[in-house]
């Protein structure tokens, strides 16, 4: 086994917001967590500890839903990365797909265009960016990186080599984790969208 075989690029994707709940999408717009996006960030600290990361170097979005999900998930940031802020929606934040549709038919993120937002390109050179500074880390100790949605997914497809349109494949749920590395040297994903059992609130009916 190579000592990039070891090594382990972690994704966790920031608990619920008030706009993620209605599927808005949410790019620059700096919501709080709510009460179940709380539970939920608690809940991937077990997923985490059950990793047994190696001394992880630990990477947030600037945006608050994401350094708030780190903390309730037990992990000490080592800094906040600029280029871990979710997919710039630019004249469609706050907007669903649905909405979106009704005047762009079959709109998606990852094949459409984003008037006042951010191309698949810039994108692309926004994660590419991400994986280049991670890398030489992953030699010593495993990453984990704390973010969003879109760019999460973005991560994944261009950490295994494929276009950012193929980060389309791989759906992640609010408070999800997802595990990259290497098999054989080759980049490969070890897991996908791992979440922890969120609790029932305090005074739930049973």
């Amino acid at each position: 086994m190579s000592a990039l075989d070891e090594a382990r690029l972690v994704l966790l994707r920031h608990g619920e917001t008030p706009w993620s709940a209605l599927r808005k999408h949410t790019g620059r717009t700096d919501l709080p967590l709510t009460a179940l996006g709380e539970r939920q960030a608690a809940a991937a600290g077990p997923v985490l500890a059950g990793l047994a990361l190696r001394a992880p170097l630990v990477r947030t979005s600037p945006r608050r839903r994401a350094r708030h999900t780190a903390e309730l998930a037990g992990l000490t940031p080592d800094g906040v990365d600029e280029n871990l802020a979710e997919w710039d929606y630019g004249d469609y934040e706050g907007r669903t797909t649905e909405e979106i549709r009704e005047s762009v038919p079959d709109w998606t993120i990852w094949t459409g265009t984003v008037p006042g937002g951010e191309s698949a390109a810039q994108v692309t050179a926004r994660v590419d960016a991400v994986l280049r500074r991670v890398l030489p880390e992953l030699l010593e100790r495993d990453v984990v990186l704390v973010g969003h949605g879109h760019l999460s997914r973005s991560l994944i497809a261009r950490w295994n080599e494929f276009p950012v349109l193929e980060g389309r494949r791989f759906a992640m749920s609010t408070g999800g984790i997802s595990v990259l590395g290497f098999d054989r040297d080759v980049r490969t994903l070890h897991a996908h969208n791992l979440v922890g059992t969120v609790p029932e609130p305090e005074g739930a009916p049973e």
